[in-house]
């Protein structure tokens, strides 16, 4: 038996999320186990803890739990051996699959990923699919030309989890960071992790009549979409691109193709959760080298299994600040 956070259906419109023992042998089918030392909070594991399941959920009842990062018990596969340190993100864990929120986990070796050694299974949670987000993002504005000196790069909701790590990382790799945010109380927080200028949400929250405004951003991770999203491509210098990460304003934005055509400005999906394990691999390896640690614990707030619930429910009010890791022991 081992603890896990199970999201229990008791009617149509209720759900109980609460800790409880779980049977080994309830863990789906695949060819790693694992034993889970740190798990995380994302968006969907907030949709997940809802009684609809954010539309996520399949089967009843459910461990949620997009990300883990643990040490292999047993494997059938030859690629990876008891005692290696891993992590797992994406994959749709956490949603048509139990998850990371759990003491252990068992997931399909292809999931599964070996931690660079300078990495802590700690760390890695901090880092996240919120982190592997950003990192990849990075990678991809540097794959259409940008480079530091160009000028200010946008971090829209930057004191989030995707926000946090891309302005450690582009402040680390020597960019100007613009950062945006709707809580002024963030800025210290944003400016500690690297951020040279803190741009209210309200300056460029709505979309304007004209397609086009003056020139302003070198490159952009966006983690908004809606009218920010549209309001920001209008403002990019020529041949820039944006980096399309989120939709926490919702998934429609009322953009017009004019910056693609007059500026050039490229608009460039990010997904995270089925990227290929070579992608995965190297996206960790960059972030050994380009996140740096000591910003990446400042953005940490620790918690335990059983603060997740409320965790749960205040990351969908936009109310968690950085990246919550959770010791799934405790």
């Amino acid at each position: 038996m081992f603890r896990a956070l199970v999201v229990e259906k008791t009617a149509e419109d209720a759900v109980e999320v609460a800790v409880r023992e779980v049977s080994e042998d309830q863990l789906p089918e695949g060819e790693v186990t694992i034993a889970v030392e740190y798990t995380t909070l994302n968006y969907k594991d907030g949709l997940c803890m809802l009684p609809t399941g954010g539309g996520l959920v399949k089967h009843w009842p459910h461990v949620p739990g997009v990300d883990l990062a643990g040490v292999v018990e047993t494997s059938d596969d030859p690629a990876f051996a008891p005692g290696d340190r891993v992590t797992v993100n994406g994959w749709r864990m956490g949603e048509n699959r139990w998850g990371g929120m759990a003491e252990k986990a068992r997931v399909p070796a292809g999931f599964v990923v070996k931690l660079p050694d300078s990495i802590s299974t700690r760390q890695a949670m901090a880092v996240g699919t919120a982190g592997v987000t950003s990192m990849k993002s990075v990678m991809a504005l540097e794959d259409h030309g940008l480079e530091p000196g160009q000028g200010p790069v946008l971090v829209t909701g930057a004191a989030g989890g995707v926000g946090s790590v891309a302005v450690a990382i582009l402040a680390h790799l020597g960019y100007e960071v613009a950062a945006v945010t709707g809580r002024p109380e963030t800025a210290d927080y944003l400016r500690a992790l690297g951020a040279t200028e803190i741009v209210p949400r309200e300056e460029i929250a709505e979309a304007v009549k004209r397609p086009l405004e003056s020139e302003r951003w070198a490159g952009c991770i966006d983690a908004v979409g809606g009218e920010m999203l549209a309001r920001v491509l209008g403002q990019m210098k020529y041949g820039a691109s944006v980096a399309a990460v989120g939709l926490a304003a919702g998934p429609k934005f009322p953009g017009t193709v004019i910056p693609f055509l007059l500026r050039g400005v490229n608009l460039l999906g990010i997904d995270s959760v089925l990227q290929p394990v070579e992608a995965r691999i190297a996206i960790w390896d960059r972030i050994a080298t380009d996140l740096p640690m000591e910003k990446l614990d400042a953005m940490v707030q620790p918690a335990r299994l059983g603060d997740l619930p409320a965790l749960g429910a205040a990351i969908l009010k936009g109310q968690v600040k950085g990246r919550v890791v959770v010791d799934v022991r405790t």
